[in-house]
């Protein structure tokens, strides 16, 4: 049975935060985020997440959601044996999508059991030590518009019609009323008290479990076009004004419940065509960036073209913001048809790309069947998806300086400098499905030990701090 409550505590607290007045230390604007903080190393222009040991960490996974299933029947279709297989394959991070119209079906009721079976994934999480990012999803705002999302008691249209267009279900976000459910979320005080109520009961119920790596605030927002504006001056403008101040909000609503989960923001889609970001500055000690990183020409059915500048321009478009501004970068969402004829190349492409600019990432998505599936419908792993099972550094007992993967000879190469507060071995975990017939190791640098076991290989560095390593890994 359905069970439901009110709270009132939580209510108050937003009520709080949204007329400022708030505890001393919530109210704190942190000021520069110096190289080192408890929970981020930042290495040149890349700042990772550290864990207790002071380890630079590394992510990959996929992103688990199951939009069809509502009400009782939510999350249905992911399983305890989703998680573990994960992890059987070297992968370390899942994010989650949830639904706030499922969540909070009538505004102020929120729905206990979904919590419940929220927290029950991250048991099964825990169990297989994968991270979990709780990531907010909507879809062309919510079900009012036939998709998933924001509820019908705090969607606000104005009246204007809608037209569904289910051959480009992406079009539907510029209709006039979909953009103005945007408007009021951003715009009117109930609803923008709703929004940061709604973060502070999944914070408050969820934010001590230890499979959280974090939250992700919403889903790919959207705004509201003024007359005369095309896409790029849209985004520039709502990324500086009402997204900058909605992920502040936000975050600011979490702290009241969590202040050691990290939050997560991203920019609009526009990053995707190469339109740098305008965000402003996060005012957050645990803030990271989750861009998403979708190519054009497949996301309209096509294949994969080697030579477009699609991956430059994207990464020339996405460094800037996260650089300048000290935050590690985890790529909430990519993928693409494994059955193209360049897919191959595609996922080397990309991922040699996510291992130039970003700390970590998840595919779009774990699932059973076609479209960016990473399994077909038997459970097998289709053949260009496992490309994705690449050796990566889950922890590094210091500086990474650099790593990348060559696919053509599957050799993976780390260079990493140790630090004084840094502390325990460095992972790295070697997939079987990259190295079917096992792998050798070789270590330079100053004294260290290694030893493989399955998955992991643990390289334990005794030099003194400030020595440099190299570790490669290749097929045997």
């Amino acid at each position: 049975m359905r069970r439901t409550s009110r709270l009132a505590p939580v209510a108050l607290a937003v009520a709080a935060l949204l007329v400022g007045v708030l505890p001393a230390q919530a109210q704190a604007r942190p000021g520069r985020t110096p190289d080192r903080t408890p929970d981020r190393v930042t290495v040149g222009d890349r700042t990772f997440i550290t864990d207790s040991r002071g380890r630079a960490l590394q992510w990959r996974g996929f992103n688990l959601a199951d939009k069809g299933s509502r009400g009782a029947d939510a999350f249905a279709d992911i399983h305890e044996s989703d998680l573990r297989d994960m992890a059987a394959r070297g992968f370390n991070l899942a994010r989650l999508a949830f639904f706030w119209d499922d969540l909070e079906p009538t505004r102020g009721n929120y729905d206990r059991s979904y919590l419940a079976k929220m927290r029950r994934i991250l048991d099964w999480a825990e169990r297989y030590h994968v991270k979990v990012i709780l990531d907010a999803h909507q879809d062309v705002y919510g079900p009012h518009f036939g998709a998933r999302g924001v509820p019908d008691w705090a969607t606000r249209d104005e009246g204007l019609p809608f037209w569904p267009i289910p051959d480009d279900w992406f079009s539907e976000y510029f209709e006039p009323s979909v953009q103005a459910a945007f408007d009021h979320l951003y715009k009117d005080a109930d609803l923008r008290a709703a929004h940061a109520r709604m973060w502070v009961t999944v914070a408050s119920a969820l934010g001590g479990h230890p499979a959280l790596l974090g939250y992700d605030l919403m889903n790919e927002p959207f705004a509201r076009f003024l007359e005369g504006e095309d896409l790029p001056a849209a985004a520039a403008r709502f990324e500086a004004g009402e997204l900058t101040e909605m992920w502040n909000r936000l975050a600011r609503a979490i702290r009241l419940v969590d202040r050691r989960s990290w939050v997560f923001v991203e920019p609009t889609v526009i990053v995707g065509l190469g339109v740098p970001t305008r965000l402003g500055r996060i005012d957050d000690p645990h803030a990271g960036y989750a861009p998403h990183f979708y190519e054009t020409a497949m996301e309209t059915g096509g294949d994969y073209d080697p030579d477009s500048p699609f991956i430059p321009a994207y990464e020339a478009a996405i460094s800037d913001y996260p650089s300048r501004n000290r935050m590690p970068v985890v790529v909430g969402e990519w993928g693409g048809n494994p059955y193209v004829a360049h897919a191959s190349r595609f996922v080397t492409d990309m991922t040699a790309s996510l291992d130039r600019f970003s700390s970590g990432w998840t595919w779009w998505q774990w699932c059973r069947g076609g479209g960016y599936c990473f399994l077909d419908r038997t459970g097998a792993a289709k053949p260009n998806a496992r490309l994705l099972a690449q050796p990566y550094a889950r922890a590094v007992a210091g500086d990474p300086l650099s790593y990348a993967y060559d696919p053509a000879t599957r050799t993976y190469a780390l260079t990493f400098r140790t630090r004084a507060d840094a502390g325990g071995p460095t992972q790295i975990t070697v997939p079987a499905d990259a190295y079917p017939n096992g792998y050798r190791v070789t270590v330079r640098g100053g004294h260290a030990r290694w030893d493989g076991h399955g998955q992991t290989v643990s390289v334990d560095a005794r030099g003194r701090a400030g020595t440099t390593y190299q570790v490669t890994i290749s097929p045997r």
